[in-house]
């Protein structure tokens, strides 16, 4: 008997005379007119206490996989319940149609398996992609490495003007906000200094902490910071948008290079204007220090600049300058790299942008370490 053409879906479970529960299925069984759920069927089933079930196509129309969907979630209720399920009674398409769906049976857990992988291979692909990345900053250094090489002799490719810009974007267009950090740095070391040591009498050597440590450490450090904020995140910005803008490849296209084009006059420019923002960094730093002496311990201010002159040596100054010319270098490479690997939408340069401010905020703090170390092995 078959059902008319515009039937539902339909199952009903009735209990036959040997105990033996019956699923009676009929109507059209497609996709658009809804599949009915097995819960309910699963729930008469266990209500009747059947041990065995037979599937009843008798009044069954059109169908499709919805059908099959159907039967197979049912099939897997009656193993997982232990009940024996007979289903000759089905048309022979869609037997043979059940019979191929549990040829190859879902692995257990399979699912679950790819949406989280095991701990291990994590661990995997985290380091492959860590070590992917390093691979790709070493080929980027060593493509920079011969940029300025060429640049050195006079072989590479930018244009001067270019260069002019730089060198002003990183050193007098810079000068306002480390103006203001070294100056609060000075006072806030001055005012901390001053209040432990006048407990002993010993004003007069405010002075002297602030100038070692302005000159040995923090005027080389808060510039890396700022030029790493203001300068770095700027390389990284630029580069990434001529990357999204297709400019880059454009460069390369017309056979200019754009390592040299592009990253070895930054490079070049901040190498150049660390030290001399460092130097101005640590006078303003001096004259924030000098601010507190003179109005909180009365300490003339050509008596805190000779003991300040003082207390700096040589080997200390030198060793200030050499701090920024590394942090100098370690901006510009992180901050051109960013750019350079930069995606292609215009949330990832904002992404490459922040990227470079925290790796070169990050490598500055680690070469701040490893020079203290190497200072103290070196007596300076």
């Amino acid at each position: 008997m078959t059902a008319p053409a515009s039937s539902a879906p339909s199952v009903a479970v009735e209990r036959d005379n040997s105990g033996a529960a019956v699923v009676r299925i009929g109507g059209d069984w497609r996709l658009r007119h809804g599949m009915p759920a097995t819960a309910p069927v699963e729930r008469e089933i266990e209500a009747a206490g059947a041990r065995a079930i037979c599937l009843d196509a008798a009044a069954l129309g059109r169908w499709d996989s919805s059908l099959v969907s159907f039967v197979l979630h049912l099939e897997e209720y009656c193993r997982a319940s232990k009940i024996a399920i007979e289903r000759v009674a089905l048309p022979d398409g869609l037997v043979r149609m059940i019979a191929l769906a549990q040829a190859v049976p879902e692995k257990r857990d399979a699912r679950a398996a790819a949406s989280r992988p095991a701990l291990l291979d994590r661990v995997g692909a985290a380091a492959l992609e860590r070590f992917a990345g390093f691979s790709d900053f070493l080929e980027f250094l060593g493509e920079a490495a011969i940029a300025l090489g060429r640049m050195c002799v006079g072989r590479a490719r930018f244009r001067r003007s270019d260069l002019l810009e730089a060198i002003q974007d990183c050193g007098a267009n810079a000068l306002g906000i480390v103006t203001l950090i070294s100056y609060l740095v000075g006072v806030i070391l001055a005012f901390m200094g001053a209040i432990q040591l006048q407990q002993f009498g010993a004003a007069i050597y405010v002075a002297d902490l602030v100038a070692i440590g302005m000159v040995r450490e923090m005027g080389a450090m808060m510039t890396g910071i700022i030029m790493s904020g203001r300068t770095g995140a700027a390389f990284a910005a630029r580069l990434g948008t001529m990357k999204v803008t297709q400019e880059i490849d454009a460069l390369a296209t017309m056979g200019i290079p754009p390592m040299e084009f592009l990253t070895a006059p930054r490079i070049v420019a901040l190498v150049l204007m660390m030290p001399l923002l460092c130097l101005y960094s640590d006078l303003v730093g001096i004259l924030g220090g000098a601010t507190v002496g003179f109005t909180m311990l009365g300490l003339s201010l050509n008596t805190y600049l000779r003991e300040s002159s003082a207390a700096i040596l040589t080997a200390t100054l030198i060793g200030g300058l050499v701090k920024s010319v590394v942090y100098g270098v370690l901006i510009a490479l992180a901050g051109c790299y960013e750019g350079f690997r930069c995606g292609n939408s215009s949330s990832a340069v904002g992404d490459a942008a922040t990227r470079a401010v925290v790796e070169s905020i990050v490598a500055i703090v680690v070469a701040c370490g490893v020079f203290a170390v190497l200072f103290h092995i070196l007596d300076i």
